[in-house]
């Protein structure tokens, strides 16, 4: 199967997930930021989330960072610790913050700067918006220097997203060393997670060029014609012909993927999302990508690891924070196994993760 993760001895974990989290605060009650009166503490961060989300569907996964020597940095790591991550490579930075942010529980972050709302249903609402307090943290110092190659090449896969190219040059030069592809490399994941907010000066297109030395990347349909000018799931694989795999989101419509043959061409396969009552659409891009890097993990079909992807994003969906606890294994692949017409029926609420398995020949009206 393409894209597959490599098989190594020597890799003591199945994913490296690198990249910023930040603490975040949610309001206690619905409002503008200027009239909330209190908010409670949480976490978030793209690839962090991704790293939780695979570790807590039994999959081994670190998380590569730095956080300030603070409460807050201390939070962090504890937090996602608590989740089964490894924080064995988090440095602390005694010169620099851990990066905060506010946001209200809107549909969509008025900067785009919200987990991202692909890949598992979508729904009306008011527009949220997001504060962040990131500019100078510790992970914008990451560098080559700062993060050696032996540990983000530590896992089978290695998760990046574009978010991460946008917080300083150092860590643009990070990105550009780690997508290099290079003898012994892990298979590299790349999710573009575009954010108009961090590319107000420009140089989008360098995250067009960090996709194009990655194995296997996710990317909006709607960033991508915010960030490249591209139109279509077609055009974006035209201008993207590189990764083994491409993954396409379409938002509530589903996703799909272009995965090359070994003779040539592309297998193409499109997934729907099931229909999801949205609580907050924050977190989703980053649990569809943890729901389709299980599936390759498994060595799933690319059809299998799209329904697992629209699952754990549906899980994010039905809960206010970014990370959601995904149904358990058993019961996730009963859903995946549904026939087309069932899967088609499949509508999930808030607590839906908690059910019990289903089979093949149930779906949940």
């Amino acid at each position: 199967m393409s894209a597959a993760p490599r098989a190594d001895d020597a890799r003591d974990v199945d994913v490296v997930c690198l990249g910023e989290s930040m603490v975040t605060f949610v309001p206690s009650r619905p409002g503008r930021l200027a009239d909330v009166p209190a908010f409670s503490r949480g976490i978030g961060g793209a690839e962090s989330n991704v790293a939780c989300s695979l570790a807590r569907v039994g999959h081994t996964a670190r998380w590569i960072s730095r956080v300030g020597a603070d409460g807050f940095g201390d939070h962090l790591v504890a937090e996602i610790a608590a989740a089964g991550v490894d924080v064995s490579y988090v440095r602390r930075d005694p010169d620099r913050p851990t990066g905060v942010y506010f946001r209200t529980a809107g549909e969509r972050a008025v900067d785009d700067g919200g987990g991202g709302g692909d890949g598992g249903g979508g729904g009306d609402g008011e527009l949220s918006e997001v504060v962040y307090y990131r500019a100078g943290s510790a992970a914008a110092a990451m560098s080559p220097d700062l993060v050696p190659r032996e540990q983000a090449w530590s896992g089978r896969v290695l998760h990046l997203t574009g978010i991460t190219a946008a917080l300083s040059d150092g860590c643009r030069a990070l990105l550009r060393e780690l997508t290099t592809r290079a003898p012994g490399r892990p298979l590299v994941s790349f999710d573009v997670n575009y954010r108009t907010a961090l590319w107000r000066g420009g140089g989008a297109g360098r995250l067009l060029d960090l996709a194009r030395g990655c194995d296997l990347v996710f990317v909006g349909e709607d960033e991508a014609g915010a960030a490249w000018g591209l139109r279509g799931a077609t055009a974006i694989r035209a201008a993207l012909p590189e990764p083994e795999v491409l993954v396409v989101k379409q938002g509530s419509a589903g996703a799909t993927a272009y995965a090359r043959r070994p003779g040539g061409g592309d297998q193409v396969t499109c997934e729907p999302a099931p229909r999801v009552e949205v609580v907050a659409a924050v977190g989703a891009g980053d649990a569809f990508a943890a729901g389709f890097l299980s599936g390759s993990l498994r060595g799933l079909t690319v059809a299998e690891r799209l329904r697992h992807g629209h699952l754990m994003a549906a899980a994010a969906l039905t809960v206010p924070g970014d990370l959601g606890a995904p149904p358990a294994r058993e019961h996730a692949d009963g859903l995946v196994a549904l026939d087309a017409g069932a899967w088609g029926t499949l509508r999930l609420a808030p607590g839906w993760t908690d059910a019990g398995p289903v089979s093949a020949e149930v779906a949940t009206p």
